[in-house]
């Protein structure tokens, strides 16, 4: 075992399945960059050559298109999208035809393709640089979607996606590409769909994923210095989710708190809120609550996205709330301006 960040993490798992798998390659925008794609994909094409990682022309249908015809012929693809706000152009082939074609043909055509969309927002990028759209894609059936948080899942979760069989959305976030843990060996690959908790609790449920599970942990512990206990549980996976770890966690605290750095309206987060509201209600002593984006699109401006984006602020506020501090506390007070959205 080895430490190394979480961009390391998706360098070496694509090492791994490269050297191990003659059906594994690489395609999409940028690949032969050493920085496009955040370093991840540096100096593949001279170690593997550039018939496995193909650097693209700027058409993301075609691309797309591609993979997964290669998929279907018996190869495992890796299709990258260095925006995912410019994958919705992939959008045909992925939810037309990815998501439908092992159906159409009475499963007896895989597609086992992995289709990588990255989230890259702040620095002033700007609305349509910063869109993070993976409840369009759980929402689809036929797709399954993977959203590491820690550098041992940006890992194992491409592992996972690779020999899943199915065509699977990885969805990773450069906002957390400093994260720093250890790493996995080989190629042997999980099932998808598994939670873990990262930190037990019993005052609270936060349910997260990818970047706000950092910062569900960070809020954890300015909670618990003032006698609140919160379990954070980070779900990996978005499709299929694991919703009997969520629910066992919920009806152990009594409350449940949903992070999620999307929109307020109609995001991932409202699906993993009804499921506990319909299944643990008669365990809960307060409220959901879910911590999201506003629903507006990016702001430009650095002074904008300070207060657009949620952190781990916002957490420990709606963890507040929920754990019964009135707005005259002083608790509530201190943090009554905090970022993103709390619903």
């Amino acid at each position: 075992m080895s430490e190394s960040t979480y961009g390391e993490g998706i360098h070496q798992a694509l090492v791994a399945l490269l050297e191990a798998d003659p059906t594994v390659f690489v395609l999409g925008q940028g690949l032969w960059s050493p920085w496009y794609v955040g370093g991840t994909m540096t100096d593949l094409d001279k170690r593997f050559g550039r018939d496995r990682i193909m650097d693209a022309p700027v058409s993301e249908n075609a691309t797309t298109g591609t993979a997964i015809g290669a998929a279907m012929s018996g190869m495992r693809p890796i299709v990258v999208h260095p925006r995912m706000d410019f994958m919705l152009l992939a959008a045909d082939p992925i939810i037309n035809q990815a998501a439908n074609w092992s159906h159409l043909f009475s499963a007896k055509v895989p597609v086992p393709v992995v289709i990588r969309a990255i989230i890259n927002r702040g620095g002033e990028q700007g609305a349509q640089h910063s869109q993070a759209l993976q409840a369009m894609y759980a929402h689809v059936p036929g797709m399954k979607v993977v959203m590491p948080a820690t550098a041992r899942d940006a890992y194992q979760l491409l592992v996972d996606a690779v020999y899943d069989g199915n065509p699977v959305m990885y969805i990773d976030d450069r906002w957390c590409y400093g994260q720093k843990g250890e790493l996995p060996t080989g190629t042997v690959p999980g099932p998808i769909g598994m939670g873990a908790i990262l930190r037990p609790g019993k005052d609270l449920s936060i349910i997260a994923w990818s970047v706000m599970v950092q910062e569900a942990l960070a809020a954890a512990e300015v909670l618990a210095r003032e006698g609140i206990e919160a379990e954070v549980v980070d779900l990996r996976a978005i499709k299929p989710w694991d919703r009997k770890l969520v629910l066992e966690s919920v009806r152990r605290t009594g409350r449940a708190l949903v992070a999620e750095a999307s929109w307020a309206t109609a995001g991932m987060h409202a699906e993993v809120a009804a499921v506990i509201a319909s299944e643990a209600f008669d365990r809960l002593r307060a409220p959901i609550l879910r911590v999201t984006l506003p629903d507006c699109p990016a702001p430009s401006a650095r002074t904008l996205e300070e207060p657009y984006y949620p952190k781990a602020a916002t957490v420990i506020a709606a963890a507040r709330r929920l754990c019964g501090c009135s707005p005259s506390h002083p608790l509530r007070q201190a943090t009554l301006a905090v970022p993103g959205w709390i619903c």
